[in-house]
């Protein structure tokens, strides 16, 4: 197939920010879609496969658009931009951007990255109880809380709830040295972690101070009814099937509830059924609750967690796929 090329025009005070530093932007896109791509002046030339010049076409110009609106392009953009282009979505990415659920308390704003946080966020936006679930770094937790947040600063609901199962992993809580508080912090710090990105320290406090933010585990949980909160239980995986009936049956009126797991990642005895997936199978049928699974490609941490996590994929399925092979070879 005979080669082709395009020219698109890059304002030079987007250029450093499209292209990358020492070019790295554009080379990982000459690699990716098996292209040439020529800088001279404001003017961008992209040689190739007439397919492949559409598709880099396509990444450069959703990129200078995401220039152009203020985001700072990184890795994760262009890498996600390129898979968007291989199933014709490029357009997607700008709709992402549109899309702000807060802003930090420096100001920066806080967006779905992907179009599975999009429909995370979406689900958020419209069920009274979602479940999160995939891989780290998809952002389960920090966009349920950036979620909780926003109701809580809108007056929608009157505090927000924190939650997390202390699973012993390694180490008894009661070797630990300190008080309970101080055994059980460690578990709960992700969780003030992004409360304090997104609130800063000091509104954080004042909150927390005034019992409108809560952090605490799973167990004191029991007994309670929850009405006007925001409520989120994160590392779901963990929980034990009555720990999870207990939890879901705490919500009240007016509030919304958001449960975050990864499957892959259980600390429970090896026998021990999950609550999350015996939730999952029994609930996901009932319209008022929201599923969504988030997978590697919703990874927006550094690229390198996303290989990361596909190569645990990949070696969790070779074992499923030789055993059936095997079981097959011995009833022949």
């Amino acid at each position: 197939m005979e080669n082709t090329q395009t020219i698109l025009n890059v304002p030079v005070e987007h250029q450093q920010n499209v292209f990358g530093q020492f070019d790295a932007f554009v080379k990982k896109i000459e690699r990716t879609l098996h292209v040439a791509v020529i800088s001279r002046g404001d003017e961008l030339k992209i040689i190739g496969e007439p397919a492949n010049v559409e598709k880099a076409r396509a990444v450069y110009l959703d990129l200078v658009e995401l220039s152009r609106r203020g985001n700072v392009i990184t890795e994760q953009n262009v890498d996600y931009a390129l898979a968007l282009s291989k199933t014709n979505e490029s357009a997607e990415i700008l709709k992402l951007d549109e899309d702000v659920v807060c802003h930090t308390a420096q100001g920066k704003p806080v967006k779905p990255k992907t179009i599975g946080q999009k429909k995370y966020v979406d689900e958020m936006r419209s069920k009274m109880i979602v479940f999160g679930v995939g891989p780290a770094g998809t952002g389960k937790t920090y966009l349920a809380m950036a979620m909780a947040i926003q109701a809580f600063k809108n007056g929608e609901v009157d505090r927000i709830i924190l939650t997390r199962p202390a699973i012993e992993a390694g180490e008894k809580l009661g070797y630990l040295p300190g008080d309970l508080q101080s055994k059980i912090d460690p578990y709960l710090r992700p969780l003030y972690d992004a409360l304090y990105q997104i609130m800063g320290a000091d509104s954080f406090q004042h909150h927390f101070e005034k019992g409108q933010i809560e952090v605490a585990p799973l167990a004191y949980m029991r007994g309670r009814t929850l009405d006007n909160a925001y409520i989120i239980l994160d590392e779901a995986q963990n929980t034990m099937p009555s720990q999870m009936k207990m939890f879901l049956t705490r919500i009240g009126f007016n509030s919304k509830c958001v449960v975050t797991g990864d499957m892959t990642q259980k600390d429970l005895p090896a026998h021990q059924l999950s609550g999350l997936d015996h939730a999952l199978r029994i609930l996901k049928k009932i319209p008022e609750i929201g599923v969504v699974e988030l997978t590697s490609k919703d990874v927006v941490r550094h690229p390198l967690v996303q290989k990361i996590v596909e190569a645990y994929e990949a070696s969790e399925t070779k074992p499923k796929r030789e055993g059936v092979r095997n079981d097959r070879d011995h009833r022949k």
